[in-house]
């Protein structure tokens, strides 16, 4: 979808299909000059309507040549970003069936709620990409394609069309990052393999000249002595690998910010085996890596002057009979040893290495992204992503990030007290708690212990991810979320 931008003086009456905002009292005030043909069609139609100005609701009425969509904005308050997407959802599922290339959107022209204009730029071009998306390529017999390639926003009088076009740029870069993220988490597994997530970072690492990439292999990991994700991908016949995407954006001695993202291509629990009802889900288990590996690619896009990097440890997780049983003792990257309880805590186990082995790049802070448990659905379901630090300044700077991204996040405790449950007569710690009481922050103490003094936070985007069930679908989440706190933290 071509995103554009366009004056409000633009003649409108000549657009194939107009997007018009209404509210309880009709067309706002400071909508452009639409003609009094438009103008009567409109008002004419919504004399007719009790419930036209209902937030998301749309109408369609022509005008001669013209497609004219009116999109309900509630009474006369403001809207903000979490709005926005609700009516572009809804726009969405109209104009695919209209026979134009082109949109002209006025939205904007209604009042909006804690955005200016970068941000109200920003939001809608998100929000159009987001609801455009579509994942049908592995289909041989495929709907109709939408028509529409062009979605022009017109700019209200009041906006600075130069920071207009900054939001649009930011706006595309993350929308791309998400969309990416999305593909690979859609893939099925005998596509998106370590190996192909390998390659696509190194299709990312090639698309801007600050990146350069390392993956390791299982020698190398045997080498380092990684055997936390060595312990995992033993029941596996694909080779596991490691990736690590270094930006250089700023002077190199600047300490990087490090994102580690879970990659488990395909988990069926192991030897403890997962039920078979909705195993076909655990694809869905490397969105962590998808999402970081997506932030990756909107930051080659935008080309800020940061250092960050990006660490994917990605493997299968895999029964057979060379796979880690309950019982074993495994010694990670740190050092540390880990007593495996339940070969289905697997995410944990590949993420302590990845941490321990980012404490060498010095970094000014580091955030892992995982879908890491269940229970972490069960306490937050699918609206917020748990949020685990040992930094509060951390937690407030991702709260603020995850606030203007509407990609929100909730503060989840993490007390040593958690770890209790953890204790082993055979090892240092077990791989899960004696209970299955607080399992999402049993996890987060878990990788707690594989970090130093070093500002840390964990998401938990189980229940964020991707939708379940018959709507089962990978949402991006949490790119846009990482994308504005890489972003805000330069700034």
């Amino acid at each position: 979808m071509n995103i554009t931008i366009v004056k409000g003086d633009s003649k409108l009456n000549q657009s194939k299909c107009l997007v018009i905002p209404i509210n309880q009292k009709g067309i706002p005030k400071g909508v452009p000059n639409l003609g009094s043909s438009i103008t009567k069609s409109i008002n004419s139609y919504i004399n007719t309507c009790s419930s036209y100005h209902d937030i998301g609701a749309i109408h369609l009425i022509s005008n001669s040549n013209q497609s004219i969509l009116l999109v309900g904005t509630g009474a006369s308050k403001a809207i903000g970003r979490a709005e926005l997407k609700v009516i572009i959802s809804k726009l969405d599922a109209h104009i695919s069936n209209l026979n134009h290339k082109t949109v002209t959107n006025l939205i904007l022209y209604t009042k909006l709620k804690g955005l200016k204009s970068d941000t109200a730029i920003q939001s809608l071009a998100e929000a159009i990409s987001y609801s455009a998306y579509r994942f049908e390529h592995l289909k041989t017999k495929v709907k109709a394609v939408s028509k529409i390639t062009k979605h022009e926003i017109v700019v209200p009088p009041q906006f600075d069309i130069n920071i207009a076009r900054e939001g649009l740029k930011l706006g595309k870069a993350i929308s791309n990052g998400v969309s990416f993220a999305r593909d690979l988490a859609n893939l099925p597994a005998n596509i998106c393999t370590p190996a192909y997530l390998a390659d696509k970072a190194k299709v990312i690492a090639r698309s801007n000249d600050k990146f350069s990439i390392k993956i390791l292999e299982a020698k190398d990991m045997e080498k380092l002595k990684m055997g936390g994700i060595l312990s995992v991908t033993k029941g596996s016949d694909l080779p596991p690998k490691f990736i690590i995407l270094n930006y250089k954006g700023d002077k190199k001695d600047a300490a990087p910010i490090i994102f580690c993202g879970k990659g488990i291509t395909f988990d069926t629990g192991g030897i403890s085996l997962k039920p078979p009802s909705s195993m076909d889900e655990m694809k869905f288990d490397m969105c962590g890596a998808a999402s970081v590996l997506g932030l990756a690619r909107s930051i080659a896009e935008l080309n800020p002057s940061l250092n960050f990097m990006v660490i994917v440890p990605t493997c299968e997780n895999m029964p057979s009979g060379k796979a880690t049983r309950p019982g074993d003792i495994i010694t990670t990257y740190s050092g540390q040893t880990v007593e495996v309880l339940n070969t289905d805590a697997e995410g944990r186990m590949i993420l302590c290495d990845a941490l321990s082995y980012s404490l060498q790049f010095k970094p000014k802070l580091i955030i892992d992204v995982a879908t890491l448990t269940g229970a972490c659905v069960v306490a937050l379901g699918t609206i917020h992503s748990g949020l685990f630090s040992n930094n509060s300044k951390l937690v407030s700077q991702l709260k603020e990030s995850a606030d203007k991204s509407d990609d929100t996040v909730w503060h989840m405790p993490i007390d040593d007290a958690y770890g209790d449950g953890m204790k082993s007569n055979f090892a240092d710690f077990a791989n899960i708690g004696s209970s299955r009481n607080a399992g999402a922050s049993i996890a987060a103490q878990f990788l707690s212990r594989f970090i130093d003094e070093t500002p840390w936070a964990h998401l938990d985007i189980a229940g964020t991810a991707h939708h379940t069930g018959a709507q089962k679908f990978a949402t991006g989440r949490p790119v846009s979320l990482l994308v504005e706190f890489l972003i805000d933290a330069k700034r």
